[in-house]
């Protein structure tokens, strides 16, 4: 049921944000803790008709694994079954592929990909079954109470939490308003998305070309369709955003090549900004962050979406944990074991996803990258341990 919340009885735990990453916790700690956890997920974009950008995700194999368990995996959802990775100019007749990896872990794809909009909508289905709370609400301030936070609404209501989880995105409202710093860099670099259809067949595969103006992969969906996530300096990237759907396909086939035939739209076209935040802490006081609340990175490794699952998996677990010993779960002891679980993984990927980002815009490097890419691809045990760190293992 969704419903504005008013004055309510005290919760245990309060999610500020109900997209993919606070509708898979809600739903983690209900399965987890059973009927008596008293949780809501306030959002809202709850009381408004299911938004759909036509964005998808490529998920990877741990993901799938969790979101199955949680019985919010989209059944939509189509196999990756390889990766291939060029370094080339715009104008390049010939686009030698200089890695290229087979995309199975124990006998399972190392990814999937899904609609946003199919997997908000799976969790959504799951959160109702279970009796999750989901208010067409936000929380709009928070202080602390005896045992916990009293919870301002933008409704006016009021509540209160032992737990407030920030998953309401990079702007979040509960991490400012928490005093938890962020280093935030803007990319020169605008992200393009759209949903296209081709007339030749991926196979599966998904095609990474890394151009001068930044990285251009076409990620396989059901059928001879596939998502477009194209990353372009920013003054081009404007210039091709205000041009009718004609001379933007005929951009997308100059970046693609002619492996796809002919290209047309099979969805919205998006846009949005990139740029690298990471907050200082990914926990206060009776607060944790997790998703773009607390980090967001360059999308070019695909691991925005799975990097923010992998946060609700360690805050599941260390609450569900903190639960069944009868201790605290919005205590600081409680919330650093998720801040120790999270931190270098995230830093990690920040570092990674930056750093390649500063390598593949420097030509005068494209000479060293592709030594690296080919001494990689030659190399069988390098490639199987890249796959299995992309699918979570």
């Amino acid at each position: 049921m969704t419903a504005p919340a008013t004055s309510s009885a005290p919760l245990d735990v309060a999610v500020a944000g109900a997209g993919a990453a606070g509708l898979a916790l809600a739903v983690a700690l209900k399965r987890a803790l059973g009927p008596g956890l008293r949780i809501t997920a306030f959002d809202p974009a709850l009381g408004r008709e299911p938004r759909d950008d036509g964005r998808a995700s490529m998920l990877a194999a741990d993901v799938r694994r969790f979101l199955s368990d949680l019985g919010g995996w989209p059944e939509a959802a189509s196999p990756v079954s390889g990766l291939r990775i060029t370094d080339s100019r715009l104008d390049d007749v010939l686009r030698p592929i200089f890695l290229e990896l087979g995309a199975k872990i124990a006998g399972e794809p190392f990814a999937h990909m899904a609609f946003d909009a199919d997997l908000r909508a799976a969790l959504r289905a799951q959160a109702e079954a279970l009796g999750v709370g989901l208010a067409a609400d936000g929380v709009v301030g928070h202080r602390s109470a005896s045992g916990g936070l009293a919870l301002s609404l933008a409704s006016g209501g009021e509540t209160t939490a032992r737990l407030l989880v920030a998953a309401d995105g990079a702007r979040s409202s509960v991490r400012e308003r928490a005093t938890i710093a962020a280093h935030v860099m803007a990319y020169d670099q605008i992200a393009l998305t759209a949903t296209l259809a081709h007339e030749r067949p991926h196979d599966g595969i998904a095609t990474q070309h890394f151009l001068p103006g930044g990285p251009f992969a076409m990620l396989p969906l059901a059928g001879n369709r596939s998502a477009l996530v194209w990353s372009e300096r920013r003054a081009a990237a404007e210039a091709v955003m205000a041009s009718d759907d004609a001379a933007f396909l005929a951009e997308v086939e100059r970046r693609a090549g002619p492996a796809f035939g002919a290209i047309t739209l099979a969805g919205r076209r998006g846009s949005f900004p990139l740029r690298l935040l990471l907050a200082r802490s990914f926990v206060g006081d009776r607060v944790a962050l997790v998703a773009d609340a607390g980090h967001v990175v360059h999308p070019l490794a695909g691991q925005g979406l799975n990097v923010g699952l992998r946060d609700v998996m360690a805050l599941a677990s260390v609450v569900a944990e903190a639960a069944r010993a009868g201790e605290d779960w919005g205590a600081p002891q409680t919330l650093d074991r998720y801040e120790r679980a999270r931190r270098f993984d995230v830093a990690a990927l920040a570092a990674a996803t930056d750093g390649l980002y500063r390598l593949f815009r420097s030509d005068a490097a494209r000479l060293a990258r592709d030594v690296g890419m080919g001494l990689v691809d030659r190399t069988p045990a390098l490639k199987r341990k890249i796959v299995e760190i992309a699918a979570g293992g």
